[in-house]
């Protein structure tokens, strides 16, 4: 049987919100250029992710992956914090 890799998605942000158990609410901004003027924009998303060890405070910046659905809203899992 063969197994298949699959290639998790990486993002990296900044930790605003530590008041949850075991989970970080992380803000990861991307720049985007808008189709017809052509300014650069900074979308932002908040995203919920799984911090076993609950030592992130708010303020780190941290590297976070896809993971399977831990629950309701959280999927992602922390890979390091910078």
């Amino acid at each position: 049987m063969i197994k298949k890799t699959i290639k998790k998605r990486v993002l990296s942000g900044k930790v605003v919100s530590d008041k949850m158990d075991k989970t970080v609410t992380v803000l990861v901004e991307r720049r985007v250029k808008h189709p017809v003027y052509g300014k650069i924009l900074t979308k932002s998303s908040k995203i919920a992710a799984h911090d076993e060890s609950n030592k992130l405070r708010v303020g780190d910046f941290v590297t976070i992956e896809e993971s399977r659905p831990i629950s309701k809203r959280k999927a992602w899992t922390l890979v390091n914090a910078d």
